[in-house]
C-alpha cells in the first residue's frame, strides 16, 4: 500500500522583477510571507509503520529553505527570476536528491492567494 506524507513549511523573503513587462509595483522590492508543503509518497516501512520520519523531513526542509529565509531572493544563486513557480522549482530541485519518493512542492504567498506546484 502506498501512502502520501506532507510537511508545511514557511519563511519570509524578498523580491523584485526586472523584466520589461513586470507591473511598475513589483519592480520595485517588496516581500511576501511564503507557505509551502512538500509531499512525499511510500510505502509504511514494515519495522515503523511510518513512510518517513517527518520530524527528520522538516529538519532537511529547514536546511533547504535556510538561505531563502529573511533574503531578497534575487541574489539567490539560481533564482534571479524569483517568480513563484520558480522558486518552489528551486526547493523541489535541492529536496529531491534528500528526500526519496518526494512526488510534489507546492509554495503560496497566502496573502496574495496565488500558490504554485512542481511535480516530479
Amino acid at each position: 500500500m502506498q501512502f502520501e506524507i506532507e510537511k508545511d513549511f514557511q519563511f519570509e523573503a524578498a523580491h523584485y522583477f526586472g523584466h520589461a513587462d513586470a507591473n511598475d509595483l513589483f519592480k520595485k522590492v517588496h516581500g511576501h510571507s511564503f507557505k509551502g508543503t512538500v509531499t512525499l509518497m511510500g510505502d509504511a516501512q514494515s519495522d515503523k509503520g511510518w513512510v518517513r520520519d517527518l520530524w527528520k523531513i522538516e529538519q532537511i526542509i529547514n536546511e533547504v529553505i535556510k538561505p531563502l529565509d529573511h533574503s531578497l531572493l534575487n541574489e539567490v544563486e539560481g533564482l534571479e527570476q524569483p517568480a513563484l513557480e520558480q522558486i518552489a522549482k528551486w526547493i523541489f530541485d535541492r529536496l529531491e536528491p534528500r528526500l526519496a519518493g518526494l512526488s510534489c512542492v507546492e509554495l503560496g504567498r497566502p496573502s496574495c492567494g496565488e500558490r504554485a506546484r512542481v511535480r516530479k
